[in-house]
């Protein structure tokens, strides 16, 4: 029997939720917050929450791969990782907004606890 796999879909294909992600984390980490829908800022916390423990253990190489954007990159290595050294986890907090206005979409602002 095959078993359900978790995340959302966001209704996008697989390449294009990786890429979706990777922009908003990288969005994340340079504005220090951002909005969106609930949906996409729930899974968008585990994925950037795991770049900041890799920042934090000294993993340049996984942190490459998701963040493209050097300045970002620069400031993950300088600034957030050394704001979040002694954290163990929980680095961004999602606060819920009123309804988008086109669509009754539930809205929410993600952003990093400093």
């Amino acid at each position: 029997m095959t078993k359900q796999m978790g995340g959302r879909k966001l209704g996008v294909v697989s390449s294009h939720r990786r890429a979706l992600l990777r922009n908003m984390a990288t969005s994340l980490f340079h504005h220090e917050r951002i909005t969106t829908t609930v949906a996409k800022a729930k899974e968008l916390r585990p994925f950037a929450e795991r770049i900041i423990t890799l920042a934090k253990s000294g993993s340049r190489v996984g942190v490459y791969r998701d963040i493209q954007d050097r300045v970002v990159r620069r400031k993950l290595f300088d600034v957030l990782a050394v704001r979040y050294k002694e954290r163990p986890g929980g680095y961004m907090r999602i606060l819920r907004l009123s309804p988008r206005q086109g669509d009754n979409a539930p809205v929410g602002r993600v952003e990093l606890i400093s």
